[in-house]
């Protein structure tokens, strides 16, 4: 066991910066106007440097000052002489005892996990190891490493907000847009190309328009903290740009900025979260706090690890040396310590009282509710957040899964908790490649998950609904590949998923034959309708609507290219697809029956033999108990009553709506589906058919006639009498297709 404290600085260095008792708390650099307190917890540490760096060229510290206070195992520290822009990076002394689960090394410049922003990034180097590289990794490495580490650098928190608030979109008017903050915009030529691919370009005009045209009310940003591309990412002239590699937890990732400044970079993430919520548009971060970038024994030792690995990192009981990894990233963050669930909430309301934010997706969810060894959906996490004034006011998205043992948790989170639904995801996939499927399951889906949400008081927008995310095939490939194309990660095709529950209509691949490529359009429109007609809060996967597609590779996450870009070079059936997915959220947000608050219960309206909810066959009438219990279906009808919503809106109002008729078919042929009996005055009024590119849709029906849908096809009908005009309007033949912008050449 090696006890690290080698270096060595001269006392008249250190001489030079004055330094007070300071306070434990807030942990981190924190600037308040006068000075700058420093503190770090350790348990285990025995002794803690703050080391300053004039420029983040130096190759070396100027100045290395013990934080000689210790209170409650934080050590801190207060200089009146330092100011904002101060560049710094901390020491922690201790033994260097694997086994026990203890890494600490003094030759190491380590970021501070608290770090408002990043003014140096990482060089990669052997010496930025903890070990001696070649050896074991028991053997230490007393080299230096400040020439080649992250500092963090010292913020000023002030901003003008302007009188900023959040959105607070209700749920169930929630719609979720899943996009890269530099993906996004980085090939958008109605962007100014200084920002293209920042936050900046993300809050640009152009931006916003093509938000609000599509009803986006929250954009959900793949990971913005600041994270570690892998050394290995970085050798193959890779990067790790989906970002769930996270190494410090408060401060914004510095690549996608317009800004080169750090005080900048911070003040151009708040001015566009400023911005969208201008436009009613929300902003909910996707965070990684069940792992972070220093990956398993044999990684780098960049922060955490140097501070107190024993303490922040869940080990083997058996061998310290060694991590429990129940997210497949090499470690897992040790929820049983107090100082980390408060490093997780610290983080969380800085992201939300400090950057106004107004909610998070949780990677790997799961993995936060381990205490022990089992997901404890009681566990100090969830019950943190409920009791917590400000995050349990702000909107909470599980990822319900993680890579241990029953770590496929989707149902059972607890209140204030939304969830990304795997099921109604697969359901849906397997349903529309013409896998058939039960039609409980089936149905249970399309009406918000009722058997994984309500039996503990939870509502439809428990279930976040989506067919495609940033993790598999985008919307396109999904329908065009069966098998993954992932060989540009170099890996040999081995990563990504190989069960995609998906179809390529026939053919693998890009095609240029008519029949096919028609074909998979509507699929895409089924696909995408399917998403808009359900229960709970739907989630498009940014680009979906734009037909992106990353040629086959369902799982880009180093692709920091055109794999990954936004193509916005759109051709006619392009445009056509997109104007269809911005009508269908348009009906969307103007049919109440869609967005309902509460499940459906199948009850009958007083007074009239029609329920608030009711499955049909073709021939229009109510599936019968033996349909029910048959197994597989092919082709199915809903009808949703406007009239039996049974709630109310913020004023106390009964909510009443239009009637709808969904009709969907599976099948390779087509099926004549008898619209059902309603009002004898009253008419089926079609709305949308997927099967329908730029032809007229069919006038009114009566009740009872036979509707002609076209195999693998799916159409939407109101009841005449409620229908928007403006709704009706959009159909109409003299309406344009959307053009987005003059043609460009690629930047």
């Amino acid at each position: 066991m090696a006890n690290v404290s080698s270096v060595k600085v001269a006392p008249s260095l250190a001489a030079t910066i004055r330094q007070w008792p300071g306070k434990p708390y807030p942990l981190g650099a924190t600037w308040d106007g006068s000075g700058v307190n420093f503190a770090v917890f350790s348990e285990n540490a025995t002794r803690v440097e703050v080391c300053l760096f004039d420029s983040p060229t130096d190759r070396t510290e100027t100045h290395c000052l013990p934080l000689t206070e210790q209170t409650h195992l934080a050590w801190h520290g207060y200089f009146p002489d330092l100011k904002p822009g101060q560049l710094y990076g901390i020491r922690v002394h201790g033994p260097y005892n694997p086994h026990a689960g203890h890494r600490f090394n003094g030759n190491k410049i380590l970021l501070d996990p608290y770090t408002r922003a990043v003014g140096r990034g990482i060089s990669w180097s052997d010496t930025m190891f903890g070990f001696q590289i070649g050896k074991d990794d028991t053997v230490i490495d007393e080299r230096d490493n400040a020439a080649f580490a992250p500092l963090g650098v010292v913020v000023d928190s002030e901003f003008d907000w302007e009188g900023d608030r959040h959105p607070r979109m209700p749920w169930h008017k929630t719609l979720i847009y899943e996009t890269h903050a530099k993906g996004f915009t980085k090939l958008h030529p109605g962007v100014p190309e200084e920002l293209r691919g920042t936050y900046s370009g993300l809050a640009s005009p152009a931006a916003i328009e093509h938000l609000q045209k599509l009803g986006v009310t929250a954009v959900e940003l793949m990971p913005v903290h600041y994270f570690v591309d892998d050394r290995h990412l970085v050798i193959n002239n890779l990067v790790n740009f989906w970002g769930y590699n996270t190494l410090a937890f408060f401060a914004p990732e510095s690549r996608y900025a317009a800004a080169s400044e750090p005080q900048d970079v911070i003040n151009e993430f708040k001015s566009m979260v400023k911005t969208l919520h201008a436009h009613n548009i929300e902003v909910i971060m996707d965070v990684v706090y069940n792992h972070t970038g220093e990956g398993n024994h044999m990684g780098p030792t960049l922060s955490l690890r140097g501070i107190d690995n024993a303490y922040y990192y869940r080990l083997m009981p058996n061998d310290g040396r060694y991590y429990q990894d129940f997210t497949g990233c090499g470690n897992t963050l040790n929820m049983q310590s107090p100082r980390v669930l408060q490093l997780i909430m610290d983080s969380l309301r800085y992201w939300v009282q400090e950057m106004h934010v107004d909610g998070f997706r949780f990677d790997l969810c799961s993995a936060l509710a381990r205490e022990l060894h089992d997901v404890d959906k009681l566990s100090a996490f969830f019950d943190i957040i409920l009791q917590d004034p400000v995050l349990s006011q702000v909107k909470l998205i599980a990822e319900p899964w993680d890579l241990g043992s029953g770590g496929y948790q989707v149902g059972n989170f607890p209140h204030l908790w939304s969830e990304w639904n795997g099921r109604y995801r697969d359901t849906i996939r397997r349903f529309w490649a013409g896998d058939g499927g039960a039609v409980n399951e089936f149905a249970t889906r399309l009406t918000g998950s009722s058997d994984l949400y309500e039996h503990n008081g939870r509502r439809p927008h428990a279930s976040i609904n989506f067919i495609t995310a940033h993790d598999g095939f985008c919307l396109k490939d999904l329908v065009t590949y069966h098998d993954k194309r992932n060989l540009a990660n170099m890996e040999d095709n081995r990563d990504g998923d190989n069960h995609n529950n998906n179809w390529n209509c026939g053919f693998e691949g890009e095609t240029k034959d008519p029949k096919i490529n028609k074909l998979r359009v509507k699929q895409r429109k089924n696909l995408f309708a399917t998403l808009l007609m359900s229960q709970g809060v739907p989630m498009i996967r940014g680009g979906d609507e734009l037909s992106h597609t990353q040629g086959g590779n369902n799982n880009a996450y180093c692709q920091d290219n055109e794999i990954s870009w936004l193509n916005w070079d759109l051709d006619k059936e392009q445009q056509q697809f997109l104007k269809f997915c911005q009508d269908i959220v348009q009906l969307w947000q103007q049919q109440a029956v869609l967005r309902r608050r509460n499940f459906f219960q199948g009850r009958r309206i007083r007074g009239a033999g029609v329920k608030d909810i009711a499955w049909l066959d073709a021939s229009g009438e109510e599936l019968t108990d033996a349909q029910w219990s048959s197994g597989s279906f092919e082709s199915i009808g809903v009808r949703l009553n406007g009239e039996s919503i049974d709630e109310v809106d913020e004023k106390g109002q009964r909510i009443v709506g239009d009637t709808l008729l969904i009709l969907l078919t599976n099948q390779p042929k087509a099926v004549k589906f008898s619209l059902p009996k309603h009002k004898p005055s009253e008419r089926w009024v079609p709305v949308f058919d997927t099967d329908i590119v730029d032809g007229k849709l069919s006038k009114e029906l009566a009740c009872g006639e036979k509707y002609p849908l076209a195999a693998r096809s799916m159409a939407a009908f109101v009841l005449k009498g409620g229908w928007p005009d403006t709704l009706q309007q959009l159909h109409t033949p003299h309406i344009k297709p959307l053009r987005l912008h003059a043609k460009k050449k690629k930047p």
